[in-house]
């Protein structure tokens, strides 16, 4: 199985990113990358999946239609990643989806497979939690948007990162392959990842993974840039690295056989001590990048 694969290597049919579970080779997650141009539109069934539409650059609109009707919410979105906190839309599974854009632009389709069919609704920016994960060289940003316990949904858990140039984010390496009630969850996880630039100078990182135990055997440590994608079936991942003068941006999609849909991990015993040394060091001073807005526009 290939874990790692560049931009343009998931590409499939209208999507510059089309990881399928059937792709991936897992039951549950799914993530899409559709680029529209300005006036552009495309529509896709959600069939036995839930979705989160997110713009990581332009706005748009999107319709959710099904038998008993149809919602349609606008999108205002943002310049880039880099830029702001962006709103939202949730289509349910067994629904016909409609993405336009008067503007065009760049659209995360973040899914899973899902029993549970819940309503379409829209996600305010205003109401995305921005949280400051570590201190130090291990600070992060983390828009909590599709966290298990901020955005229903039956399956589906999604959130972005955003880490500073020459910072580690994902460390302590961690883990979430096991069946361990109130420690573990199990869920397949996909990176997506975008950087800043620098004087016209793409940016770029690195991305670890490493077994777990016998069975659980993913290890990569890849060089990862514009439009990367990682897949993380099992395994210790961490660190995400930034290279200095690049800010990393990755888009996590999550989503397992649980019952339960929560994000339960295990540090690595290696580095878990890591942790203990965060309240003795400040916060770096470039977080937040940005917060979200006070009210929805």
């Amino acid at each position: 199985m290939t874990y790692h694969l560049p931009a343009g290597k998931a590409r499939g049919g209208p999507y510059a990113v089309d990881v399928t579970p059937e792709k991936a080779g897992w039951g549950h997650s799914g993530l899409r990358v559709l680029e529209l141009p300005p006036g552009g539109a495309h529509s896709f069934d959600t069939g036995d999946s839930e979705w989160i539409v997110v713009p990581l650059s332009g706005g748009c609109t999107v319709a959710a239609a099904d038998d008993f009707g149809q919602e349609t919410f606008e999108l205002q979105g943002r310049a880039d990643v880099f830029s702001g906190v962006s709103d939202f839309a949730y289509v349910p599974r067994d629904a016909r989806a409609t993405v336009t854009s008067a503007g065009g632009g760049r659209f995360a389709l973040t899914g899973a497979r899902c029993t549970r069919r819940l309503p379409a609704r829209y996600g305010p920016a205003s109401e995305v939690p921005v949280e400051l994960r570590g201190t130090g060289n291990c600070s992060r940003q983390v828009n909590n948007f599709g966290a298990a316990g901020v955005f229903e949904c039956d399956k589906l858990i999604a959130v972005e990162v955003i880490t500073p140039g020459g910072n580690w984010s994902s460390f302590p390496p961690h883990k979430h392959d096991e069946h361990r009630p109130g420690e573990e969850s199990v869920l397949e996880e996909i990176y997506y990842f975008e950087f800043a630039g620098h004087d016209g100078i793409p940016g770029l990182g690195y991305q670890r993974v490493s077994p777990s135990g016998p069975g659980r055997d993913t290890d990569v440590l890849a060089e990862v840039r514009d439009g990367d994608v990682v897949l993380i079936q099992d395994g210790w991942h961490g660190p995400s690295m930034a290279t200095p003068g690049h800010h990393m941006y990755y888009l996590n999609v999550m989503a397992g056989p649980e019952a339960e849909r929560a994000w339960l991990i295990c540090d690595h015993p290696d580095h878990a001590w890591v942790r203990d040394t965060w309240p003795d060091q400040p916060v770096d001073p470039r977080l937040p990048l940005y917060t979200a807005p006070e009210t929805s526009v």
